[in-house]
C-alpha cells in the first residue's frame, strides 16, 4: 500500500494543501482558502503602492481549513490515509518576515497589534524599504563585500533586513514588541510542531541565505559590527536571536502536535521538513537538476537553477544569490525573477478593463493572432519594479509604440514580450557566468493555460520549452519534502525520479518567429539600458524607427 505526504503551499493571495502517494506523485486531496485580510488577502495602503502586508491569523486559518479539506477528500479515495502520511512540507511566499515576540507568537494576533499593517507579515512584495535597502547596499560596499557577491551585488527591498530597518524607522512600538522576527517560512513550520520559541526556532537556508545575507563562508548572518552600524544598532537585537546554523528541506525540525494533529484529524507525531520558498520547492516539484533552468510563473516569476557543490561557481551580479542547498540538498541553488508577470496582465485586465472589460482568454486568443512584430509596440516589464538583473523597485513600466490605431490585443501582446524578454535577460545573464541551461522547465497556471505565451518564450530563448504535468508544482515540492524526511524516500533524486513528470506538451522554437524578436530583444536591450543603468547616454532615435520598419515587415 503506498504512503501518502502533505504539502502546504502558501502563496501571495491563497495557501493550498495537497496530500500525495509518495510511489507516483499522484495527488489524491487538495483543498484552498483564500486570506480573508484585505485586498484578495493583502493589506495595502491607497496612499503608498509600496506597501503589502498579510495577517498571520490568515495563514493559521488556512493551515486547518486546507488540511482538514484536503484529508477529507483524499480519505473518500482511501479511508486509511491520515494514517498512512509520513510527512509535512510547507512552502510559502519570501521574503515575508513577521515580527513575533518571545514565544514566537506573531504580534498581530495580540489584541494590542491586530490592526496595525506594521506588525502584521510584509509581504515578499512590499517595497516600502527601499531606501534601507540602498543604505544597505552602500555599507556592505564598504565594510563587507563579500555580503553582497552572493547575493547578486545590491540587496534589495523585498529582503529580510531592509524590512526590518524600515520598520524601526515607522514604528518604534512594534519594533520594540518585537523580540524577533522570522520568515513565514520558517514560522509555519514552527507552529505545526510547536517550536516557535526563539531558542527552538529553526531558520532555513532558503530564506536566510538568499533574503539576509547568510553564508556558511563567513560563520551565518552577516557579523553584528556591520548591522550594529545602522540607526544606532537598532537591528543587532534581533541579530542576536539568530542562529549560526541553517536547515534545508531535507532537514525535520520537529513532529505535528497533539493539539494541531487533533484539530486536522491526523496522528500526532508526523514529521515536518524544513520550510522553504514556494519557488524553490516549485523547482524540486518540477523535477530539477543541473542544466535545467526551471520557470515558476506566477504573479511573479522565479528563476531557478541548481549546480553540484564540487562546481566552483563565479559570483553573478544582479540576481538573488548563489546559496549551498537553497534548493535542493548537496547542490547550490541559483535564484533570479521577476517581480511582476501575472500581476501586469491582471493590471491590464482588471484595472484598465480595455476593450469596455475584455478578459484574459478574449485577449490571448487576439494576440495569439498576432505575427511577432506586427503591434509596432515595446515595453518594459518594470510595473512592480525590476527584481533581476538590475535589482531596482524604482524603476517602472513603458509601452512604446504606441498610436491611434493600437488595439488592446497589441498592447497585451507587448506585455507578454516583455516579460519574456525580461526573462531571457535572466537566463543570458546565467549562461554568462557559467550556469549551462540546456532546458527550460515551466509550471504555473499561465504557463498550462497560455500556449501563446509559451511560444513566445520559446521563439525569445530560441530554446524548447518543457511544461510541468503537476498543475501543484510548488506544493508538490513540499510533498516531496514530507516524502524524504517521512522516509518514503532516500533523497530528493528518488524522489524526483518517482514524483515528478513533465507534460506532453513542449513548445519549440519557430525559427522566422526568432528573427524577429532578435530584432525586438536588442531594442528591448536598449530601452532596459537607458530607463534602467547609468551608464548608458547614447540617443534612442532609432528605437521607434526600427519598430515602425518591423510592423510593416510583419504586416507586409
Amino acid at each position: 500500500m503506498s504512503t501518502y505526504s502533505v504539502g502546504l503551499d502558501f502563496g501571495t493571495n491563497s495557501v493550498r494543501a495537497v496530500i500525495v502517494r509518495t510511489d507516483n506523485g499522484a495527488e489524491v486531496g487538495a483543498a484552498v482558502f483564500n486570506y480573508q485580510t484585505g485586498e484578495m488577502g493583502v493589506v495595502i495602503d491607497p496612499k503608498d503602492p509600496h506597501l503589502a502586508r498579510q495577517h498571520p491569523a490568515d495563514y493559521l486559518a488556512g493551515i486547518e481549513a486546507t488540511l482538514t479539506g484536503a484529508l477529507a477528500q483524499a480519505c473518500r479515495r482511501d479511508p486509511d490515509c491520515a494514517g498512512r502520511i509520513v510527512g509535512i512540507g510547507v512552502d510559502t511566499t519570501g521574503s515575508t518576515p513577521i515580527p513575533v515576540d518571545a514565544s514566537g507568537q506573531a504580534l498581530a494576533l495580540q489584541s494590542a497589534f491586530h490592526d496595525n499593517p506594521n506588525a502584521m507579515a510584509w509581504l515578499w512584495k512590499d517595497h516600502t524599504a527601499y531606501k534601507e535597502a540602498a543604505e544597505i547596499t552602500a555599507a556592505a560596499k564598504v565594510m563587507h563585500p563579500e555580503y553582497l557577491a552572493k547575493c547578486g551585488g545590491i540587496y534589495s527591498s523585498e529582503w529580510y533586513w531592509a524590512k526590518l530597518l524600515k520598520c524601526s524607522r515607522i514604528d518604534a512600538k512594534v519594533f520594540a514588541a518585537a523580540a524577533s522576527w522570522v520568515e513565514l517560512a520558517d514560522w509555519v513550520p514552527a507552529v505545526l510542531s510547536n517550536t516557535t520559541a526563539l531558542d527552538q526556532i529553526e531558520r532555513c537556508i532558503c530564506a536566510a541565505g538568499h533574503k539576509a545575507m547568510f553564508n556558511p563562508a563567513w560563520g551565518g548572518y552577516p557579523n553584528p559590527e556591520f548591522l550594529a552600524s545602522f540607526d544606532n544598532g537598532v537591528l543587532s537585537r534581533v541579530r542576536d536571536t539568530l542562529p549560526a546554523l541553517a536547515v534545508n528541506i531535507s532537514d525535520t525540525v520537529g513532529t505535528l502536535t497533539p493539539e494541531w494533529a487533533d484539530k486536522l484529524g491526523l496522528p500526532a507525531g508526523i514529521p515536518v521538513a524544513g520550510g522553504a520558498f514556494d519557488a524553490h520547492l516549485g523547482g524540486v516539484g518540477c523535477g530539477i537538476r543541473p542544466g535545467a533552468m526551471v520557470k515558476v510563473i506566477g504573479t511573479s516569476t522565479c528563476d531557478l537553477a541548481v549546480a553540484p557543490l564540487a562546481t566552483e561557481l563565479m559570483d553573478i551580479p544582479g540576481l538573488c544569490g548563489v546559496v549551498p542547498e537553497s534548493i535542493l540538498p548537496g547542490a547550490y541553488g541559483i535564484e533570479a525573477g521577476q517581480s511582476a508577470v501575472g500581476d501586469i496582465f491582471n493590471w491590464y485586465v482588471h484595472k484598465l478593463r480595455p476593450g469596455g472589460g475584455l478578459d484574459h482568454a478574449t485577449l490571448d486568443r487576439e494576440a495569439a493572432q498576432l505575427k511577432p512584430g506586427s503591434t509596432g509596440l515595446l515595453a518594459l516589464d518594470w510595473h512592480n519594479g525590476n527584481r533581476t538583473v538590475l535589482v531596482d523597485q524604482q524603476l517602472t513600466g513603458v509601452v512604446l509604440g504606441l498610436t491611434l490605431h493600437s488595439s488592446p490585443a497589441e498592447i497585451f501582446r507587448a506585455l507578454v514580450e516583455a516579460t519574456a524578454f525580461g526573462a531571457r535577460m535572466i537566463r543570458d545573464r546565467m549562461t554568462e557566468y557559467g550556469v549551462p541551461v540546456e532546458s527550460v522547465i515551466n509550471c504555473g497556471g499561465i504557463a498550462r493555460k497560455s500556449p501563446m505565451l509559451m511560444q513566445i518564450y520559446a521563439d525569445v530563448f530560441n530554446c524548447p520549452m518543457l511544461i510541468s504535468s503537476s498543475d501543484q508544482t510548488c506544493a508538490l515540492g513540499s510533498a516531496m519534502a514530507g516524502a524524504v524526511v517521512g522516509g518514503a524516500h532516500p533523497d530528493f533524486e528518488a524522489a524526483a525520479a518517482a514524483m515528478t513528470s513533465l507534460d506532453q506538451r513542449r513548445y519549440t522554437p519557430i525559427k522566422a518567429n526568432v528573427v524577429v524578436y532578435e530584432q525586438l530583444f536588442q531594442l528591448y536591450k536598449q530601452l532596459h539600458d537607458l530607463f534602467g543603468t547609468t551608464e548608458y547616454a547614447a540617443n534612442q532615435f532609432n528605437v521607434m524607427k526600427e519598430l515602425i520598419a518591423l510592423r510593416e515587415l510583419a504586416r507586409g
